[in-house]
């Protein structure tokens, strides 16, 4: 239950709190009810929302609202005896999270805990519990988005725009001047022209690589016998391969996630196209029930089912993710607005598995092949109807010898590198056609 406006008495109890978002527990009917406990306090900052989460050892009943003038969250939950874990909320609150300011717990009468946050924006909160999945109990998630949400186009964009000038220059500034027409300011349609010496396409526009480090957040994903968590080494493989990317001609790649936070699928799917993505690469470390299972994989879309049970598992188990990372199941927009997919997919997945094949072949040049051939199955993040898209399980994380290279910077190179190559023999041999403007550089 949600209200906008605190009455006089709510305005006395943040007057007491004293700053930003306030979370209060009420005692249940009866002195022999026992209170619920606060068992770890999360905290995920991150441009696009910062998520706090407070897992429990039972569900809460609450209510929230927020206050302007300065601009602050309040939760009350009722049952919630005050301990240590809240205590420590200030303390969690990192200097540069970009929305919130302060948060603070206090205990505001018997049995009732208030929780304050600070806002350094407004912001758009979502407040929702979830259910115990794996190793998690119950969870109450406060959410908090900027009104504004961050435009993966424009950040791109604005990457692009000294990468781009240089291609274009003498281009546009010759064709103006035949036309007697001032130079434009967008990127447009592609051309593909030849080379005289290989006889090669040569792609003459920027393409765009979505690179989608796995899990994040609160999905750690497969956490290895040494601890090593999956969603971790994705993040640090995607960001070497975006460097290489970024540093070949014509290229730029752009990140689902460039930090610690969790990203639905759905909204993976959704950045990709928002900046019109050219190829969509999800970055995995695979992990599995026997411990010398081991090697690299390349799994893309499939329609009619999976081509093996290790893949129709693997893909189950991606899916999950959303259920272990948090999805807010009321949203009606944000991460959750869906988008309407194209069901015949046929084309894109015949390009998927051509780009799988060279991906696959560089990997074999530096790892093990789990299986030979392209896998596929029903993968969730696979599916948008117009972009190429591959999963890459770059080797077994629950392998220990294979998740100490995973941990290794020189192996993380070798991978960054072996897939660079097969990117750029995708785009040699299958040249991407014409594309409508992108954006205006303004």
């Amino acid at each position: 239950m949600s209200k906008r406006a605190p009455s006089a008495g709510r305005r006395q109890l943040l007057r007491y709190a004293g700053a930003s978002l306030i979370l209060s527990v009420s005692p249940l009917a009866g002195a022999a009810v026992k209170q619920s406990s606060i068992l770890a306090v999360r905290i995920w900052p991150a441009a696009d929302y910062t998520r706090v989460t407070l897992e429990c050892d039972a569900p809460l009943k609450y209510t929230h609202f927020t206050v302007e003038n300065p601009d602050r969250l309040v939760v009350d939950i009722e049952g919630v005896e005050f301990n240590t874990v809240l205590d420590s909320l200030a303390r969690k609150v990192a200097g540069d999270d970009p929305y919130i300011k302060l948060l603070r717990a206090g205990r505001f009468k018997p049995g009732v805990v208030r929780l304050v946050m600070e806002l350094k924006t407004r912001v758009t909160p979502q407040v929702f519990e979830l259910k115990p999945v794996g190793e998690y109990g119950h969870r109450l998630v406060l959410d908090v988005y900027p009104t504004t949400p961050p435009d993966p186009l424009m950040a791109l964009v604005e990457g692009r725009k000294e990468a781009v000038e240089p291609l274009r220059m003498d281009q546009e500034l010759a064709s103006a001047d035949k036309r007697g027409e001032p130079e434009r300011k967008s990127i447009e349609a592609p051309e593909v022209q030849t080379s005289k010496k290989s006889g090669r396409p040569i792609v003459d526009r920027l393409v765009t690589v979505m690179l989608d480090p796995g899990h994040g957040g609160e999905d750690p994903g497969a956490v290895g016998q040494g601890g090593s968590y999956e969603k971790n080494v994705t993040l640090a493989v995607a960001k070497r391969l975006k460097a290489r990317i970024d540093a070949e001609p014509n290229m730029r790649a752009v990140l689902t996630r460039d930090a610690d936070f969790f990203v639905p699928l759905q909204m993976r799917v959704q950045k990709a196209r928002r900046v019109q993505a050219d190829l969509f690469l999800s970055i995995h470390a695979d992990a599995w029930i026997k411990p010398d299972a081991r090697g690299s994989s390349v799994f893309v879309l499939s329609e009619k089912g999976a081509s093996s049970t290790q893949a129709r598992l693997l893909a189950q188990r991606e899916n999950e993710a959303d259920m272990i990372g948090g999805v807010n199941l009321g949203a009606k927009d944000l991460f959750l607005a869906r988008t309407l997919l194209d069901l015949s997919q046929t084309a894109t997945i015949n390009d998927s598995l051509k780009l799988g094949k060279y991906l696959l072949g560089e990997l074999g040049s530096i790892n093990t092949l789990h299986k030979a051939n392209v896998e596929q199955a029903g993968f969730a993040v696979l599916k948008a109807p117009d972009i190429p898209s591959a999963l890459i399980e770059t080797a077994f994380i629950s392998n220990p010898e294979e998740e100490r290279r995973l941990n290794d910077d020189a192996y993380q190179d070798k991978l960054a590198d072996a897939l660079v190559r097969g990117v750029r023999q995708y785009f040699i041999k299958h040249p991407p056609g014409p594309k409508a403007k992108l954006a205006a550089l303004g």
